[in-house]
């Protein structure tokens, strides 16, 4: 059943950006954990917008009446940026925020996220930054630490489709889904050869020397010392 609270917008198609919908994170350490993601929202969304201006203006008038002793401060921070422009720091927004206005949600409670047909969401790999979806959110006047300004609760979340994951996330597929053929073949052990047995060399045999005989008493003939 839709809410007629003022300070409460469910937007058009919004692109989710470092996205903690699933389990919570602190910005710093030592810090609380909070669900929160940042909303890119189209500035041809021009209905969006509106609902978002009239939220934040209902939020500052339940800040004067309720926060603030009955004043409007001079300065009051809003949490929703033009992605052309520069952070509140005063770098640039990344590139996927060209054309947005970028505001950042969270709360302490896990915010509900669902599909298109209302289902639960339970793969948290179906979760993630790039991905578009209409989200429910929440201004609220705040006075902390000298600072007085309005948040942004974050509310449930409808996933409506899926886009180019934003922060390097990339599919196993892109990462692995190359042919083989792309990749060096593995190197092969050298074949083991068997050693050679070692061969005896072969030497000619010594001449044979056939012994004299004498042709008178058929004995074998002495040779006879050479004389020096």
């Amino acid at each position: 059943m839709a809410t007629n609270k003022p300070t409460m917008v469910t937007t058009g198609e919004v692109r989710i950006s470092y996205e903690h919908l699933m389990k919570p994170y602190a910005n710093q350490p030592g810090a609380e954990e909070k669900y929160s993601a940042t909303l890119l929202i189209p500035k041809s969304d021009v209905a969006t917008k509106q609902r978002i201006d009239a939220a934040i203006q209902a939020a500052v008038q339940e800040g004067i009446n309720s926060k603030w002793n009955g004043v409007r401060p001079p300065q009051v921070a809003i949490p929703i940026y033009d992605g052309d422009g520069v952070r509140p720091n005063g770098e640039p927004f990344g590139p996927e925020c060209k054309g947005h206005w970028v505001m950042t949600a969270s709360s302490k409670l896990r915010p509900e996220v669902v599909d298109l047909n209302l289902n639960p969401i339970i793969d948290a790999t179906e979760v993630y930054s790039g991905m578009y979806a209409r989200v429910n959110i929440n201004f609220f006047p705040y006075n902390s630490a000298g600072k007085r300004g309005v948040g942004c609760g974050l509310g449930p979340v409808q996933k409506t489709r899926d886009g180019e994951p934003l922060g390097g996330r990339i599919s196993a597929a892109d990462a692995f889904g190359g042919s083989a053929s792309n990749y060096p073949a593995q190197p092969t052990a050298p074949a083991y050869t068997q050693p050679q047995t070692y061969q005896q060399p072969q030497y000619p045999a010594p001449p044979q020397y056939q012994q004299s005989v004498d042709p008178i008493t058929g004995q074998p003939m002495i040779p006879q010392s050479v004389p020096f």
